[in-house]
């Protein structure tokens, strides 16, 4: 892949998240500049450079090629709730004007009680719509087979869990005795074979986030393939890397689920103005046809300032260069 990037000139940013969410407070990450505008290069600091190189790709598809065509304007996507108190859970969906969802649980060990406040707070706020779960794989079976139908009816019924195991042996023993749908995420994105949960049987829903898996049209080959109803997610990232993930759910040929795309709620900050900011609107998100231009005042604002992290970054990514670890 030819890049015609100048990566020596990547801005290295620092955003504060609103809520503690898996297990970071600031979301860090560069932003590349290409020929066809700006990638979002923010892979997770423990994943290792095999990892790490899918995340590049898709900033570089991002700036160099952009997205296939749309077959869809914009995007129904869910509220994120986090492992916040019953309240709180209330307001944020109040506030959210979606018609779906996803709430964090198990959060620590004994968060049963909690997990099940919170969900009932949500379906007070919530009568009518859908509310789906995630486990980010805390449970072995026993505990999820525990705590899936407390959870379910304190929900009024969950459209499906998200990754309750971490394996997905035991994500197909969760799902043969189960009736509430079994989504995959980590057991799709981390997966030498994104293909393994589909021929085991392990879901009923495929969590796809373009941006590890490579890019967009990486994503698209691996949700034909595994065949099963999509919903396209987010991995964190400012508006600059959610526009991936836009232009993946807006080129799918089927969208049967509200997409987790509304998660710049969690970033108290962006790099891009209020104008192209994505923000869900009455619970939808518009298809743009290439990735929004970064602020420049809010590019210097979101700098990252500690000169060892800032090294760390450039030292990560001009390794991932010189090994030609950028997937085509």
């Amino acid at each position: 892949m030819k890049t015609m990037i100048d990566f020596d000139q990547a801005r290295v940013y620092a955003i504060p998240l609103t809520t503690r969410f898996r297990g970071i407070d600031v979301r860090e990450g560069m932003l590349i500049e290409g020929p066809a505008g700006w990638g979002d290069f923010c892979a997770f600091p423990e994943y290792d450079d095999r990892e790490a190189a899918s995340w590049l790709t898709t900033a570089i598809e991002a700036c160099t090629v952009g997205w296939p065509d749309p077959v869809r304007g914009r995007i129904p996507v869910n509220a994120i709730v986090p492992a916040v108190e019953p309240a709180k859970a209330h307001d944020i969906v109040r506030a959210s004007g979606c018609g779906t969802v996803k709430v964090k649980v198990a959060d620590h060990a004994d968060s049963q009680n909690e997990d099940i406040a919170r969900l009932e707070a949500v379906r007070d706020a919530l009568p009518t719509g859908q509310i789906r779960v995630d486990a980010n794989g805390a449970w072995d079976v026993d505990a999820a087979l525990d705590a899936i139908p407390k959870l379910d009816r304190a929900a009024g019924g969950l459209e499906y869990v998200e990754q309750p195991c971490a394996t997905i042996d035991e994500l197909a023993q969760v799902r043969r005795k189960t009736d509430v749908r079994i989504a995959a995420d980590e057991s799709i994105r981390r997966a030498e074979d994104p293909m393994k949960v589909a021929v085991a049987e392990a879901a009923d829903v495929a969590v796809i986030k373009c941006t590890p898996l490579g890019g967009v049209r990486r994503a698209l080959r691996v949700a034909e393939a595994c065949g099963l109803p999509v919903v396209v997610s987010s991995a964190l990232e400012t508006s600059v890397g959610l526009s991936a993930g836009l232009a993946l759910a807006g080129a799918l040929p089927e969208l049967d689920f509200a997409c987790g795309l509304g998660t710049l709620s969690l970033l108290d900050g962006d790099v891009v103005g209020p104008a192209r900011a994505l923000r869900p609107v009455g619970g939808y998100l518009p298809v743009a046809p290439v990735t929004p231009t970064p602020d420049p005042a809010l590019l210097e604002q979101h700098e990252l300032k500690d000169p060892a992290r800032v090294q760390w970054w450039r030292d990560r990514l001009a390794r991932l260069v010189a090994q030609g670890r950028v997937l085509t």
